[in-house]
């Protein structure tokens, strides 16, 4: 295995680990890509992969194009999903694709999740929406892509959600972020509270602080 392949495959291993020590998936939902650095390709996890099992042999390789060029015969169903959102986002390193409880019970209540700390606000700050459409369709990667062109997150309603970043690590952080935001907004709207939010005055000025 090549170096830069091997070296994604792995950060892409330990977030596997992590994100199901974490429950943002249970069993084999959810899947993990990355860019092999060098190339037009990425890795993704294969079908019915348990995210905390991984092994290097788990990762197909699909071209930014859509054909699978090595690695495990089966990409995950939403390999489209990915495909998709790296043509349109060159800047996309990583791809964590999961199904974390809070993001989709907060969504379902046709509520926005609320950025009210810091770090929610520094690694996410807002997410993008699609509609239900079914799993490992084109109608789906297309929607997920658009949304991404302006979010780094994107919800996918009864599914689940997508966080981007220029590296694994940021993929990931994004998507911790969003699952913890999911669950305050949560409990705030169990408290009665539909308007606690970061304060405005600071929202754009984050960076420069």
């Amino acid at each position: 295995m090549e170096a830069p392949r091997a070296d994604v495959v792995e950060q892409l291993v330990d977030a596997g680990r992590h994100v199901v020590e974490r429950g943002l998936v249970q069993a084999s939902g959810g899947n993990l890509s990355a860019r092999v650095p060098g190339t037009d390709r990425f890795v993704v996890t294969g079908t019915g992969t348990w995210l905390d099992r991984l092994h290097p042999d788990d990762f197909a390789d699909v071209e930014v194009g859509g054909a699978r060029v090595g690695g495990a015969e089966r990409p995950s169903i939403e390999w489209r999903l990915h495909e998709r959102t790296y043509a349109v986002r060159p800047d996309v390193a990583a791809i964590v694709h999961l199904h974390p409880q809070h993001v989709l019970l907060v969504d379902m209540l046709g509520a926005p999740i609320r950025f009210t700390t810091l770090d929610h606000r520094f690694y996410v700050g807002h997410h993008g929406r699609v509609p239900f459409l079914p799993s490992g369709s084109d109608e789906l990667a297309d929607a997920a892509a658009e949304a991404a062109r302006e979010h780094d997150a994107v919800v996918l309603s009864h599914h689940g959600c997508s966080a981007l970043g220029d590296s694994v690590s940021m993929a990931l952080r994004r998507a911790l972020n969003l699952e913890e935001a999911a669950a305050m907004t949560y409990r705030l709207l169990v408290a009665g509270n539909t308007t606690a939010d970061f304060p405005t005055e600071w929202r754009d000025r984050i960076i420069d602080a």
